[in-house]
C-alpha cells in the first residue's frame, strides 16, 4: 500500500548526497564565521544555514518524499505550506548557529540551539509530510513520532557542535557524513510513522488531492536551492579559507600593536625633546 522506495536506491542515495553537501557547504562558511567578526560574521552564519537548512535537510527531505508513493493515489503538494517549511528550516537552523557562535556560547547554548533546531527540524519534517496531499487518510505511530523527534535533535546538537569544531578537510568529510546520516535518519524514522486509513488498494479514490505535483513545484524549488548552494560552494572555494583569515586577523592585530608602540615611541621622544635642549 505504501512505498518508500518507488524508485529503488536512487532517492535515499541521492538525497543523502545532497545532505552531505549541504552540510558540507554549510560547515566550509560557519568556519569562516568563527574567525570573522561583525557583519562578516553575520553574513558567513545566514549563509551557512541556508546552506545547511535549505539543502542539507530541507532538499535532501523533499528528494526523499520522491520516492515515496500510494497504490492508486495521486501526490500532490500545498504551495504555501510547502514553501513554509523550507523557511523554516533555514530560520531554527539560523537560530541554532546564532546560540552557538555567540561570544557567550558554551554548553547551555549548545543544548539550547541544538533543542531549539532540532524541534524546528522535526516540525519542517511534519510540516511538508502534512503538504503532502493524497486524498486518503494518513496516521501517525507515535512512538516512532517521538524517536524520529529525538533523532532530529541529536542531529541539530551534532551539526551545530561540528560547527563550532571542524578543522581540517578530513574532519570536515567525516562531519558531513554523520550529518547526512543523522539527517536521512529523522527522515526515514519519520516516514516509517506513517499508516494510511480507510483505504484498500484498488478502491476508488474519491477526495481528490489539491495542490501542485512535484514536477511543477518541488523540482523547481529544489534546483533553485542547489544551484544557490553550488554558487555559495564557489563563493568559498574563492574566498580565503578559515586557516588563511585566521592568519591574516592575527597579523592586522601584530601590525595594530607594532604601530601602537611606534606611536607612543614618538610621543615619548616628542615629551623628552624639549627638556634635552
Amino acid at each position: 500500500m505504501i512505498d518508500h522506495f518507488t524508485y529503488g536506491a536512487l532517492t535515499p542515495i541521492l538525497s543523502f548526497v545532497l545532505s552531505c553537501t549541504g552540510c558540507a557547504v554549510g560547515l566550509s562558511l560557519t568556519a569562516r564565521a568563527r574567525v570573522a567578526t561583525g557583519s562578516a560574521r553575520t553574513v558567513w552564519l545566514l549563509l551557512g544555514a541556508l546552506a545547511i537548512g535549505g539543502t542539507g535537510i530541507w532538499v535532501m527531505h523533499f528528494v526523499a518524499m520522491l520516492g515515496f508513493s500510494v497504490a492508486g493515489a495521486e501526490i500532490r503538494y500545498d504551495v504555501p505550506m510547502t514553501i513554509a517549511s523550507m523557511l523554516l528550516a533555514v530560520a531554527v537552523v539560523a537560530v541554532g548557529l546564532f546560540l552557538v557562535h555567540s561570544e557567550t556560547g558554551g554548553a547551555r547554548a549548545l543544548v539550547a540551539g541544538g533543542t531549539i533546531a532540532g524541534l524546528g527540524i522535526a516540525v519542517m519534517h511534519y510540516m511538508g509530510m502534512a503538504a503532502m496531499h493524497v486524498g486518503v487518510d494518513i496516521a501517525y505511530d507515535p512512538r516512532l513520532v517521538v524517536t524520529s523527534v529525538a533523532i532530529g535533535i541529536a542531529a541539530a546538537t551534532a551539526a551545530l557542535c561540528l560547527s563550532m569544531r571542524v578543522r581540517g578537510a578530513g574532519a570536515g568529510a567525516a562531519a558531513t557524513v554523520v550529518m547526512g546520516l543523522a539527517v536521512s535518519g529523522m527522515h526515514y524514522t519519520g516516514m516509517a510513522a506513517m499508516r494510511v486509513t480507510s483505504y484498500h488498494p484498488g478502491a476508488p479514490i474519491t477526495d481528490l488531492p489539491v495542490g501542485l505535483p512535484a514536477t511543477q513545484l518541488l523540482v523547481p524549488l529544489m534546483t533553485g536551492i542547489v544551484v544557490s548552494t553550488l554558487a555559495l560552494l564557489i563563493v568559498a572555494a574563492a574566498w580565503p579559507s578559515a586557516g588563511e583569515m585566521e592568519t591574516q586577523a592575527e597579523f592586522d592585530a601584530w601590525a595594530q600593536r607594532q604601530r601602537a608602540r611606534q606611536r607612543g615611541a614618538r610621543s615619548l621622544s616628542e615629551a623628552d625633546g624639549p627638556e634635552g635642549r
